[in-house]
């Protein structure tokens, strides 16, 4: 199965679209993950505007790329999240209103309904994105989450977000939750959770990157065997670890890019990632979506990165 090789545009939201899709035409991407921030794709213009979000498709279409995942994680992470300031900088200024945490979570939700409907507009399947989680600051930190914490998040989670799951269904379209720490499913055992809170709904399931799993020491290829039928999206990112006996896995607060952290993001094949397993764990299950580069590499120039990634995939997608 050869599989569309497509960039997601969050890392490089800093450019205009157009300017991207030159670029992305030049380097051989077959498509794009259009995220909702910088000026690459605004939900509200979508809803407000009945021309949109064609002007988008005949953009793109005139560097013979294809939109085959919108993605929405910043707006999403506020859905479930403990609002506090920080949130600010993600947040579009609608959303963040006048920072009122209970309202910021509502618009939010709002805001990730407007998502789903323009992609329902844009005929596009799958949106990617966060979900947020109540529950992250007791995973890791004191004092812990007890059981009945545990239960309440969750039942938390499953109130806000099957509203949305509803719209989505309404729309023809599935939402895939990236796996990652600071969700509410960020391994194997928090995704069975997840899916079980959800009582199994088939409009909601996984995207998969491979980069969050590993330097938990999960192994990615489990993860794609345990759910088979969930893997919706799939970024292609790879990781680095540097334990050196000074740092540990939480990083010590220090930046991306820092030599001193105890892991760090890579351009895919330059980290530890054994990407021949992953494709072939792909193919067993038959995953047939696109392979979305998420480029992230403090110690490599950007444009030489995705350039070089794109190649590097389609080496790496061979057929089963």
């Amino acid at each position: 199965m050869s599989r569309p090789v497509i960039l997601f545009s969050g890392q490089w939201a800093d450019l205009p679209l157009e300017e991207l899709a030159q670029k992305l035409s030049e380097w051989a991407y077959q498509g794009i993950e259009l995220s909702c921030w910088g000026e690459h794709f605004d939900v509200q213009q979508a809803a407000d505007e009945d021309d949109y979000c064609q002007q988008r498709l005949d953009l793109l279409a005139r560097f013979d790329l294809q939109l085959l995942v919108l993605s929405n994680h910043r707006t999403g992470q506020a859905v479930c999240d403990r609002v506090e300031p920080r949130h600010r900088r993600i947040l579009p200024d609608h959303v963040w209103g006048d920072g009122d945490p209970a309202g910021v979570s509502r618009r939010a939700a709002d805001a990730m309904a407007a998502t789903f409907r323009a992609a329902q507009k844009l005929g596009v399947g799958v949106v990617s994105g966060f979900t947020g989680s109540a529950l992250w600051p007791g995973v890791m930190g004191y004092p812990a989450n007890s059981p009945d914490l545990v239960d309440e998040g969750f039942a938390e989670f499953a109130e806000r977000w099957n509203p949305l799951l509803d719209i989505c269904a309404d729309a023809g379209v599935r939402f895939a939750l990236e796996v990652h720490p600071g969700q509410i499913a960020f391994d194997l055992h928090s995704a069975d959770r997840t899916l079980e809170a959800l009582d199994g709904r088939e409009e909601f399931g996984f995207t998969f990157d491979p980069s969050h799993l590993h330097w938990q020491g999960v192994d990615p290829v489990e993860f794609v065997r345990r759910f088979p039928d969930r893997i919706y999206h799939v970024h292609i990112k790879d990781i680095a670890l540097g334990l050196n006996g000074r740092n540990g896995l939480l990083c010590s607060y220090l930046p991306y890019g820092d030599p001193r952290r105890g892991w760090e993001f890579r351009a895919p094949g330059h980290g530890g990632i054994d990407w021949e397993s992953v494709i072939r764990a792909l193919n067993q299950v038959g995953y047939d979506g696109p392979l979305s580069v998420e480029f992230s590499d403090a110690g490599m120039r950007r444009d030489h990165g995705a350039e070089e990634a794109c190649k590097f995939v389609r080496r790496l997608d061979f057929e089963r």
